[in-house]
């Protein structure tokens, strides 16, 4: 029997997709959790959040490098989400899941320009799928902790009946 996971393309979508699940679980978690468990959670999001936008960046090297001729500009772009994700592990929390969210936004937006030219163009769907969701996951916590997105009682109730909080 073939295995729907016998090409790079299938396994590279797979990988993508189950690199949401830390995104997800951590912004889940950051409400779940309650109050002595935020801090920790929304900074492994942070964490992570900057290390996805860092691995972004260094595809235009891995892009670039072949290229005897290749574009200065791409490989001084791929150190920029590095730069700015690293900024944000400087920041207050909050702050920094914001510099994640548009970091990963700026991303998306350059690989649109520039993974046609390398006959990518087919990835774009699912990197904008991906962007999304990663993004909505770094912006509700970084509202929440920013007190601009109310957290409702019910979740707090739901984490106490399941054991989730110390205030069960």
């Amino acid at each position: 029997m073939r295995s729907p996971f016998n090409t790079k393309a299938s396994v590279g979508r797979l990988l993508g997709y189950l690199g949401l699940i830390p995104f997800v679980a951590l912004a889940v978690l950051s409400f779940l959790l309650g109050p002595v468990h935020q801090a920790a959670i929304a900074f492994a999001l942070l964490a992570y959040g900057a290390t996805i936008a860092s691995f972004l960046g260094a595809i235009h090297w891995g892009l670039a490098m072949p290229d005897p001729d290749g574009a200065k500009s791409q490989l001084a772009w791929g150190v920029v989400p590095s730069l700015l994700v690293w900024i944000s592990l400087l920041l207050p929390v909050p702050f920094g899941l914001l510099i994640v969210a548009a970091t990963l936004v700026a991303c998306l937006l350059v690989d649109y320009k520039l993974y046609p030219n390398y006959g990518l163009h087919a990835w774009l769907g699912m990197r904008t799928i991906l962007t999304l969701v990663a993004t909505l996951c770094s912006v509700v916590p970084a509202l929440a902790g920013l007190g601009l997105l109310a957290i409702s009682t019910p979740i707090w109730s739901l984490a106490a009946l399941c054991g989730l909080s110390h205030g069960a």
